[in-house]
């Protein structure tokens, strides 16, 4: 497995992102329509319409942005962002449609390719320099993806001289129109295909949209990418901006360098009024080109990936791989679906459904964060962080634009993905990773289970802070009442279990459930009762063993540690029964004279993995410290220290690389790391003072150990195990 991995080539954020994302935006539009769209709505209108176009796509790619740093994102793009979020039935729902959509994509390129090709050679049989077209595109893309980008880089190398061509011009005298003139709302008379009779606004914007979409051409490659989480959002995000820039300033040339009646009825214009035109007709096949170069290797992925994730009959064969990584069969199937396509001729009648599913997929990824968001969950714990405006903007305006473009395909696309989804809903698939879902029907179940109980178990991706914190004094208690309230809020909760023994004069209850209501005028649901038995441990393990086989039972299980508690025969038996019961356990141990200090740092210990540095899902008995250190972290606005101790110097490097990378996949902003070499008693005594200790436990952990780190930390220590439930990569 690794030796294969090793010989997949990865791309970085320039060659596998930024690279095919401008190439696609900066398409055959910008060469054969910018033009007649600033005729028809003037510089000014062709300006608004380029506006609005981009903002669109940049609410979306601000959404994506925020979603691939949040998730641990697979091959297929879209595909992978929506399948891990809502699961394999919406994500091929929309990945089918897409993935053909991209198909149709590629032959509206080669069509575009041979109007550009047979404009310079008229002669040239057109069929034959379609079918020419398809085999060079299809044998760069079947080599490998590696060979696709760097034929890109060649193109981007041909628009840029093509830019170059326009710069001279300009700088050679063609902006002749006066800009007083040229900075004009324009009289939108239509086209030679409909005798100039008329348009308006909204059918020029229609007609220039398509220009702003393909965004998505790096994130199809997000399989293949040394580092998704970085490259797709800032390849994404410069390519739109560097596009949207030069959308603007060739609108403002082209407007000052051509008559209204020459930029309506003259396609060509750009040729014409280029420096050398002939560059212009090369970045046009360039373009074309480019943009079905991507899209043949990104709709493969995007088969490859439903083939892995067994969507389609014959997955296994679909997900076949060539040794250096590249998805052959997919690649064979793709190619065969391109050239029945070719075969068609004209496919003008269907050639909207491209930009609408772009527009649908567009949704969804906007849908996917406004669902993150309102969930609440701590596993949504984006990198790149975006408002909550930004994926209703995104929603609403890519809704908005699929009905100004054309309503009556727009219904038929969303019918299409709607018909995709009960057919994949009725095939039973079994999802290989934990979507959303979870926490969206944990949630809904939570808001039914403080009215009704119902359900039956909780998943890692819906973790909260859900605590059992057992009392006999109520003093002790309020000390930790904020503390308590930091680990919950805001979703979690806290169940108070008084244990007494019974008498008809006890206020505990009333007690208890005073402070529960605190906890809830605090924003933190709260309930409490109370268990009379005549020994605490018992009492304490009675109750945890009545709550395990309840939906909302808790998960962690708080022991606040004081001087009159028994450790070996009290709190000991207690901590057993509860790693029985898979829940976890925070041993408190509040410093006499520092309590919790002035809560900015929070120092986590990660114990000696001595040689057993790889980081898998399993971490060991470190995601409820972590998961509890960010939830404090957050609510008191600290910081947060990873500290470790090795004995063997020889792995410091090793221990450096695991710590930075825990950071990197448990998305922990700011976070401080060091690594000591040394005996583990003398490390703790000389580390960075915090307000805070968290150190894991054994299922054998001594009292003098407890009091040995509070002494020589002095500060307030906790202690944790986890349940084996929780997991901070999730």
């Amino acid at each position: 497995m690794d030796n294969s991995s090793e010989k997949i080539k990865k791309f970085g954020t320039f060659g596998g992102v930024f690279t095919p994302t401008l190439l696609t935006i900066l398409g055959v539009i910008m060469y054969l329509r910018l033009g007649w769209v600033v005729g028809n709505a003037g510089l000014l209108g062709a300006w608004l319409i380029i506006i609005i176009s981009f903002l669109i796509t940049l609410c979306t790619a601000l959404s994506m942005s925020a979603i691939t740093t949040n998730i641990r994102i697979g091959a297929g793009g879209a595909y992978a962002i929506v399948s891990q979020a809502l699961g394999l039935e919406v994500g091929g729902s929309l990945g089918i449609p897409r993935y053909i959509s991209q198909g149709l994509a590629v032959t509206m390129y080669i069509f575009g390719f041979r109007e550009g090709w047979l404009g310079v050679f008229p002669e040239h049989n057109a069929f034959l320099v379609d079918i020419v077209v398809f085999l060079v595109l299809f044998s760069i893309a079947y080599i490998s993806a590696n060979l696709a980008i760097k034929t890109q880089f060649i193109i981007m190398g041909i628009i840029a001289l093509s830019l170059v061509s326009i710069v001279i011009a300009a700088y050679n005298g063609s902006m002749t129109i006066p800009s007083s003139e040229a900075l004009s709302w324009g009289s939108f008379k239509g086209s030679s295909e409909n005798g100039f009779k008329g348009s308006n606004f909204w059918i020029v914007f229609a007609v220039f949209f398509p220009a702003a979409t393909g965004i998505m051409a790096g994130a199809n490659m997000s399989g293949e990418l040394k580092n998704p989480k970085l490259s797709i959002p800032t390849g994404t995000l410069w390519a739109i901006g560097v596009s949207f820039i030069i959308y603007m300033l060739l609108a403002f040339w082209i407007a000052r360098s051509a008559t209204e009646e020459e930029l309506i009825s003259n396609y060509y214009i750009m040729v014409e009024k280029a420096y050398f035109g002939p560059l212009i007709i090369a970045g046009i096949l360039g373009a074309t080109f480019s943009s079905a170069l991507a899209s043949i290797v990104g709709s493969s992925r995007i088969l490859f990936a439903m083939g892995q994730h067994k969507v389609l009959p014959y997955s296994n064969f679909l997900q076949g791989q060539s040794k250096n990584g590249q998805p052959r069969n997919a690649m064979l199937i793709t190619g065969i679906l391109i050239f029945a396509t070719l075969l068609l001729r004209n496919i003008n009648a269907i050639a909207p459904l491209v930009t609408l599913f772009f527009l649908i997929t567009y949704a969804m990824i906007n849908i996917v964060v406004i669902i993150e968001q309102n969930l609440g969950l701590i596993s949504y714990r984006p990198v790149f962080k975006i408002h909550k405006w930004v994926p209703w903007a995104g929603l609403i305006s890519s809704i908005f634009a699929m009905f100004i473009i054309n309503p009556s395909v727009s219904l038929i696309s969303l019918i299409i993905v709607l018909m995709v989804y009960w057919y994949l809903s009725r095939q039973n698939l079994e999802t290989p990773f934990e979507d959303v879902r979870s926490g969206l029907f944990v949630s809904f179940a939570e808001w039914a289970a403080k009215h009704t109980w119902g359900m039956k178990k909780m998943q890692q991706r819906a973790w909260k802070a859900n605590l059992m914190v057992p009392v006999r004094d109520v003093n002790g208690l309020k000390g930790t009442f904020e503390f308590l309230r930091n680990i919950a809020k805001p979703k979690g909760s806290i169940k108070l279990l008084g244990i007494e023994p019974f008498t008809e004069t006890s206020k505990l209850a009333e007690e208890l459930e005073s402070i529960s209501s605190a906890f809830r005028q605090k924003e933190v649901f709260s309930s409490s009762t109370v268990i009379h038995t005549q020994e605490f441990a018992k009492g304490i393990n009675y109750g945890s063993q009545a709550l395990k086989g309840a939906f909302f039972r808790p998960n962690i299980l708080f022991l606040n540690l004081q001087d009159h508690d028994n450790y070996e025969t009290e709190l000991r038996p207690v901590m057993k029964e509860a790693i029985r019961l898979e829940t976890g356990i925070l041993l408190y141990l509040a410093h006499p004279a520092a309590l919790l200090g002035q809560r900015n740092t929070i120092n986590v210990w990660v114990s000696d993995r001595k040689g057993n540095w790889n980081l898998g899902w399993d971490i060991g008995n470190l995601d409820l410290s972590i998961l509890v250190a960010y939830k404090l972290k957050m609510n008191w606005n600290a910081r947060i220290r990873l500290i470790t101790v090795i004995s063997d110097p020889n792995e410091k490097e090793n221990a450096t690389e695991f710590l930075a990378t825990l950071i990197s996949l448990a998305r922990l902003p700011q976070t401080l790391t060091e690594v000591h070499i040394g005996d583990f008693n003398s490390v703790v005594e000389k580390a960075p003072s915090a307000d805070l200790n968290i150190f894991g436990m054994d299922e054998d952990l001594k009292f003098e150990f407890v009091k040995e780190m509070s002494n020589k930390t002095h500060s307030t220590c906790l202690f944790v195990k986890d349940s084996g439930h929780e997991s901070i990569l999730a």
